[in-house]
């Protein structure tokens, strides 16, 4: 196997992260765009070949008095599902959000707005995954009835309104297979950030700004486009190749 040129001195270095280059303008950056840009970085990690970009002592110096991240990321707590290293970003150019399930309240949306509305972010992605820890409780719940302890509770209480949809037909568990759930959560949380939140939509709407869900495989490292709200030049299904 070739040897990868991540991290070799030799590697080549984004132009906006070179010595002296200013920081990019989010502004300038369309939906499609930033989706490209992170589908990029994504195929780059799956290949085991990431570029690390934009992680220099330059670009520290160059964001110290602003950011303009060109993509807020929606995902879930879990330590295995880092947004920067999926999708071989460096500082600056993600605005990230965490929460067990990626779960929704006010101070998420607030977050989420800010990223777009404050900072200039033109894309908002909603990143699920396999093995999720948050949805198999769901499931569990869902299925027997059985509620977590302590405010582990509160996550379960804000996943299960997403697959509410889903019930169970002459007591067939299939119904509460955690896969299907997934898929039906981060589906729910794309529709709810427009729901929820006017100046999401209307960014939507104006083509200023789209949101996208997307499914990652812990073992591949791929992410799945699996809805989409807005235009990025790709259906889903199609994915990050």
């Amino acid at each position: 196997m070739a040897e990868p040129t991540a991290g070799r001195a030799d590697a080549p270095v984004p132009a906006a992260c070179r010595v002296g280059a200013p920081v990019p303008q989010a502004s300038l950056m369309t939906p499609a765009e930033a989706w490209a840009t992170m589908r990029a970085g994504n195929q780059r990690f799956v290949r085991g070949e990431p570029a690390h970009p934009c992680q220099g002592v330059a670009r520290r110096r160059e964001l110290r008095a602003a950011q303009h991240p060109h993509t807020v990321i929606f995902g879930c707590s879990d330590s295995r599902v880092a947004a920067e290293i999926i999708f071989d970003q460096g500082l600056g150019d993600v605005f990230v959000v965490r929460t067990a399930g990626h779960v929704l309240d006010t101070t998420v949306l607030g977050s989420i707005e800010y990223g777009t509305q404050v900072l200039g972010a033109s894309l908002v992605m909603v990143m699920g995954h396999d093995s999720c820890g948050a949805v198999a409780a769901t499931a569990h719940t869902l299925m027997t009835g059985e509620q977590p302890p302590g405010f582990v509770r509160a996550v379960v209480d804000k996943v299960i309104p997403s697959v509410a949809q889903i019930t169970s037909r002459d007591g067939d568990a299939a119904h509460f297979d955690p896969d299907t759930l997934r898929t039906v959560h981060v589906r729910h949380t794309v529709a709810s950030l427009c729901g929820y939140s006017a100046a999401l939509r209307d960014g939507v709407d104006d083509g200023s700004l789209a949101i996208v869900g997307v499914e990652y495989d812990l073992a591949e490292g791929r992410a799945r486009l699996v809805h989409v709200e807005g235009e990025v030049g790709e259906h889903p299904g199609q994915g990050v190749r």
